[in-house]
C-alpha cells in the first residue's frame, strides 16, 4: 500500500505563509485571513497582514525571567465538571477530574498521516518545552506565568500532516471550540502546556492540558483541551464578536 505524502516543518511553514490565507490582496503579496470580507471578523485582516508582513521568520515572544512571573486570576474560567446545562463532555470531564486524569486522552484526527489518541504520559514523553510569557487578556490585564508543554508543531510531525492540511481545530471540554493556521501551530512558542510556574496545570488554568498560542490575545490560548483536527478547510468555529486572528 502506498504510503500517504506528509508535509514537513517547513513546508508546512511555507504553506502557512503562500496558500493558508486563501487570498491575496489585488497587487499585493500579503497573505489575507481566511476571514476576509466577513464584517464581524474585519479587525483580522490588518492584524494578520501586519503580522505576517513584519514577522516572516516566526519570530519569538518576549520571554521574561522567573522573579518576572505575576500573579494570573483565571478569570471567567468554569469548571466543565460544573456546567449546570451538563452536557456529555462536562460528564466526561467530571469522571477524569475524579481520577486524576489518569484516564484522559488528547485525540488528533482528520488530515493526518497517523491520527490517535495521547495521554498525559504520551504528551510528556515528547520533547518539552519551557517558557515564561506574558499573557494579554481580551479584557485589558495582562500577567506573566512560566508554561511548560509540547510544542504542537512536533505532536504534528509525529502524526505526519498531510499536503492538504491547512489549519488545526480545537475542542475543548467547556465546549470552546477554535482554530489557527499551520503558521501559527508550528510556532515554536506554540505549546501544549501541562505545567504552569513549576507544577502540574490546576484546574482553573485549563487541566490537564491548554494551548498556548503566544503570538495572539489570550482567549486564544484554549482550556481544557479534548480533541484536535487537522482540516484542509476554514470553519467558522469561533463565537460572534470575537476576531478568529488576535495578534499581539
Amino acid at each position: 500500500m502506498k504510503e500517504n505524502k506528509i508535509f514537513t516543518r517547513r513546508q508546512a511553514i511555507a504553506t502557512g505563509l503562500t496558500a493558508i490565507g486563501g487570498l491575496l490582496l489585488p497587487g499585493c503579496s500579503k497573505p489575507l485571513p481566511p476571514t476576509y470580507g466577513k464584517i464581524l471578523r474585519m479587525a483580522d485582516l490588518l492584524t494578520y497582514t501586519s503580522q505576517r508582513a513584519l514577522l516572516p521568520d516566526q519570530s519569538l515572544v518576549k520571554e521574561y525571567h522567573y522573579g518576572d512571573i505575576t500573579s494570573f486570576p483565571a478569570t471567567g474560567t468554569t469548571n466543565p465538571a460544573d456546567n449546570k446545562l451538563r452536557s456529555n463532555s462536562s460528564e466526561e470531564y467530571g469522571r477524569l477530574q475524579k481520577d486524576a486524569f489518569a484516564k484522559w486522552h488528547l485525540s488528533i484526527e482528520g488530515q493526518v498521516a497517523r491520527p490517535g489518541k495521547y495521554s498525559i504520559a504520551d504528551i510528556q514523553k515528547f520533547p518539552s518545552r519551557t517558557q515564561i510569557t506574558r499573557h494579554t487578556c481580551e479584557e485589558g490585564w495582562t500577567a506573566i506565568a512560566q508554561w511548560t508543554g509540547l510544542p504542537l508543531g512536533h505532536l504534528l510531525e509525529s502524526v505526519g500532516i498531510l499536503p492538504s492540511a491547512r489549519f488545526v481545530n480545537f475542542y475543548a471540554y467547556d465546549g470552546w471550540k477554535d482554530s489557527i493556521d499551520l503558521f501559527d501551530a508550528f510556532h515554536p512558542q506554540t505549546i501544549l502546556a501541562y505545567g504552569m510556574n513549576g507544577r502540574s496545570l490546576a484546574i482553573p488554568h485549563g487541566a490537564p492540558v491548554r494551548l498556548r498560542v503566544e503570538t495572539q490575545v489570550g482567549y486564544k490560548s484554549m482550556k481544557y483541551l479534548k480533541r484536535i483536527v487537522v482540516t484542509d478547510e476554514f470553519s467558522e468555529m469561533l463565537t460572534p464578536g470575537f476576531s478568529w486572528y488576535a495578534g499581539i
